[in-house]
């Protein structure tokens, strides 16, 4: 009997393992009918690899960019890995797009393995490079290139998710060279790198951020031997600027939309590259290491400035013994209409005060030098602290952030980048009885009581509210303790 119940259990065990292979089988089917019905029918897993990649493409290229720049500045954070390509399908707005032309690539409809040469060099850049056989047409924005297999077209400028600003910014085509090919009239053995000065700029925040800090970028790892072509040229702006192109390049600046040559090149880089606002990241850089550091240093040598560090003289009748401290003066909005009591204020603490009202026409270099004599740059948010560019290291930057829950925008203009500029950074917040909101609309509106319903509206509600229609009077006492805060941060007066 025991036998005959050890013999049933092992007959259980084998139909249930039965059993158990029958249902494994039949969810095989099922899944494999399902697959079927809902899958693309002879696709290989290559071809599905492929659309897979594709899809990631096109949904890089349609990512939105919030309304304004600055707002789109301050609220995108950078997730670099390595160069991806950039949508294929040709589509609009301010993705690169590409045409196959190669009779393998019409066949296959697949972009060749390697880095192309056109990518995504970060989320507000494109950038294309090309070597070989160059032939530039600036008349007709069109590069001829040999070898080239596909054509691809760019808007080089670094706000690629922005209608507006592209809309101001011409498109540039890379061609394979034909058979009749344009003659050179123009050849140069440098590198050409094509860039537009369109969108934003003339805004101080926008000429860095955009164009100058991303031209630095692209154009360092050259060692002068590039040559900067310029597309949507405003000879004021470029001559403006002209001494930090001439830090980059022993080649003069070409107006290229108004040049009548075909310029001929062994390489060619168009779109210049941005990493993230007024800041150079180290770790993607060529050479590696270049930093914002070192672009404050080519700014020195620009424009002539003394002071790499923010230090006292050691002659002790020197007036520079003491601390200088600038107020970025606004004329229009974001006003500080206390700013003669903000003065005597500032220099009762031994501050030698300076005040600096830039503008579009301000002299770039007289402006640096007066910013980098200072220790201490006090302004309003705004354009005008851009010139935090220009302060020595170890100097100290405030920024008044007007009322309205800015804190954001604020962070990511000015606060962030100021770490990798070596330079100290404070925050004055404007409460509600500093701005002049306060006498415009009713204690219980929305715009003093609820800023974030505002925000909710989008961002010309904002700025229209915040930005636009709102002066501000600190109060000094509150603001004196800032100002000494940043008496602590500097070396003046500490003993030797």
């Amino acid at each position: 009997m025991k036998s005959t119940r050890n013999l049933s259990r092992g007959e259980g065990r084998r139909l249930g393992n039965v059993a158990l292979i029958a249902f494994m089988l039949g969810s095989l089917l099922l899944l494999s009918l399902i697959r079927a019905r809902f899958s693309p029918i002879g696709k290989t897993g290559e071809a599905i690899k492929e659309e897979e990649q594709q899809a990631m493409r096109k949904e890089s290229v349609k990512m939105e960019a919030a309304d304004d720049a600055a707002a789109s500045a301050a609220e995108e954070e950078e997730e670099e890995t390595q160069p991806k390509p950039t949508d294929t399908s040709g589509g609009g707005g301010g993705g690169v797009s590409s045409t196959a032309v190669a009779a393998g690539d019409v066949a296959t409809g697949h972009l060749r393995l390697g880095k192309p040469v056109c990518y995504e060099s970060s989320r507000r850049s494109d950038t294309c490079e090309a070597a070989g056989d160059v032939r530039v047409q600036g008349r007709t924005q069109t590069i001829h290139v040999r070898p080239l297999e596909q054509e691809w077209k760019v808007k080089p400028y670094c706000r690629k998710h922005d209608a507006f600003a592209l809309s101001h910014v011409k498109e540039w085509t890379l061609r394979p060279l034909p058979a009749a090919a344009p003659r050179c009239t123009v050849n140069s053995s440098a590198t050409a790198f094509v860039l537009s000065t369109g969108g934003f700029t003339g805004n101080l925040f926008h000429d860095y951020t955009d164009v100058l800090i991303p031209a630095f970028i692209t154009a360092r790892r050259y060692a002068g031997e590039v040559q900067f072509l310029v597309s949507s040229f405003k000879s004021w702006w470029t001559n403006k600027y002209l001494q930090i192109f001439q830090q980059l390049s022993r080649h003069e600046v070409v107006d290229v939309d108004n040049d009548d040559e075909v310029r001929c090149y062994p390489s060619v880089v168009v779109g210049p590259t941005f990493h993230r606002e007024l800041g150079v990241d180290a770790s993607r850089t060529a050479p590696p290491g270049t930093s914002m550091a070192d672009f404050r240093a080519t700014l020195r040598a620009a424009f002539g400035l003394e002071r790499a560090a923010a230090a006292p003289s050691g002659d002790r009748w020197d007036i520079r013994r003491r601390p200088r401290l600038l107020i970025i003066s606004r004329r229009s909005t974001r006003r500080l209409l206390n700013e003669r009591a903000m003065v005597d204020m500032a220099m009762s603490l031994g501050f030698d005060v300076r005040v600096g009202d830039p503008d579009v026409s301000t002299d770039v270099s007289k402006f640096a030098r007066l910013v980098n004599s200072a220790d201490v740059m006090v302004g309003v948010h705004g354009a005008g602290l851009t010139n935090m560019v220009f302060l020595p290291a170890g100097a100290v930057l405030i920024q008044v952030v007007p009322y309205g829950g800015l804190e954001w925008l604020a962070r990511g203009t000015f606060r962030e980048p100021a770490a990798d500029m070596e330079v100290h950074y404070l925050e004055y917040m404007i409460q509600l009885d500093e701005t002049t909101l306060s006498e415009q609309y009713p204690k219980d509106d929305p715009v003093l009581r609820d800023p974030a319903s505002v925000h909710k509206q989008g961002w010309n509600a904002l700025k229209t509210v915040y930005l636009d229609k709102q002066n501000v009077r600190p109060h000094l006492g509150r603001l004196k303790n800032t100002f000494m805060e940043a008496l602590k941060l500097l070396p003046h007066g500490r003993s030797d």
